[in-house]
């Protein structure tokens, strides 16, 4: 059995790496980089740091306007695809990279599996809301990381093909976790922040507003600068450096979440993050008005904060309820997946 993934961002090199440990002695299974993320930050350095094979080929889609980024995803991984003629094909998340290889592989009448299937902020203005809902759609198999996505894919008359397996992600974290661990992690009082979604990011009111208001932490802020935060800055003539703020280079996985281990709290647009901050159990301020991850908003740990309305407090102190261990699965997803794949 001959299995594809197409990644081509952050997130999808994180969720890739365990199927591809699992594949070992499984199927042949090939990873396909349509190039979404070039950054070093965000893109090469994770295969290695995750020990996880070069991709057979990268696409260089680079950046674009949504329309114009996954048409030539679309088209490059077509032409990938009819060269390769895949058993299956593994798409994951929510990216551009997600709906064109779904697109490709449903058009060419490859069988498609959805790795982090059933996520819904139920915000149709978030691209993303738009890339998992119709990668779900045209997929064949739909892998659930949490009960409330299976609930969701219920909704849409979608259960028939979907399985709750857990999610990857805990996976890749825990081996991440074990490996800093082991030399030793020092508290500092400061906070880990990333910010890159486009309702952040393309408007210079709100990019303005947003550092403004991280300027006014009372504890330092490591930004971790995304490239489309450091070009939308640098278009729209802001200065990320100011106040409380300490502007860093993109992190790579290992700084990733050893920097969340060692800080007070997370301050994000991500969903990843939300829910790596959750697992490593430290509280987070999400600059979003909703959250895919329902989860993480119990016990007191994520607080969704579109307007920052809490960054100048002490929002990492207070009472938290201990953290739902299993609410992700218990590492187990990547083997059920390929139970389910070669199953079928």
């Amino acid at each position: 059995m001959r299995v594809v993934s197409i990644v081509g961002a952050r997130p999808q090199f994180i969720k890739v790496a365990p199927v591809s440990w699992r594949a070992a002695g499984v199927c042949e299974h090939l990873i396909v980089h349509t190039g979404q993320h070039y950054d070093p930050a965000l893109s090469s350095s994770f295969f290695a740091e995750l020990e996880i094979p070069e991709p057979i080929k990268n696409l260089y889609s680079g950046s674009g306007n949504h329309g114009e980024q996954t048409a030539r995803i679309l088209a490059g991984v077509e032409e990938v695809l009819l060269e390769l003629n895949p058993d299956w094909v593994l798409v994951y998340g929510d990216t551009n990279s997600t709906i064109a290889a779904t697109l490709a592989a449903a058009k060419l009448g490859i069988k498609i599996a959805h790795v982090e299937a059933g996520l819904r902020s139920f915000n149709r203005f978030m691209p993303e809301e738009i890339n998992r809902i119709g990668s779900d759609h045209l997929s064949d198999l739909l892998f659930a990381p949490t009960q409330e996505a299976m609930k969701n894919l219920r909704n849409e008359g979608l259960s028939s093909r979907s399985i709750l397996v857990g999610d990857v992600m805990v996976e890749t974290l825990f081996h991440m976790k074990e490996k800093i661990s082991k030399h030793g992690v020092e508290q500092k009082k400061e906070i880990f922040a990333t910010i890159h979604r486009a309702e952040n990011t393309n408007s210079h009111e709100r990019l303005s507003f947003i550092i403004k208001r991280l300027a006014q932490s009372p504890v330092p802020i490591q930004l971790r600068a995304h490239p489309r935060l450091q070009k939308k800055a640098e278009e729209f003539g802001i200065n990320l450096q100011q106040g409380s703020i300490n502007v860093l280079e993109p992190a790579n996985y290992f700084e990733t979440i050893k920097g969340i281990m060692e800080s007070v709290g997370v301050i994000t647009d991500s969903g990843g993050l939300q829910k790596e901050a959750y697992l490593l159990e430290k509280p987070c301020l999400t600059i979003r008005e909703e959250t895919e991850w329902l989860e993480t908003l119990e016990g007191n740990w994520n607080f969704l904060d579109a307007n920052l309305e809490n960054v100048d407090r002490e929002w990492w102190e207070g009472n938290r309820s201990p953290i739902t261990e299993d609410v992700y699965g218990d590492g187990l997803a990547s083997k059920r997946i390929f139970e389910a794949l070669t199953q079928d």
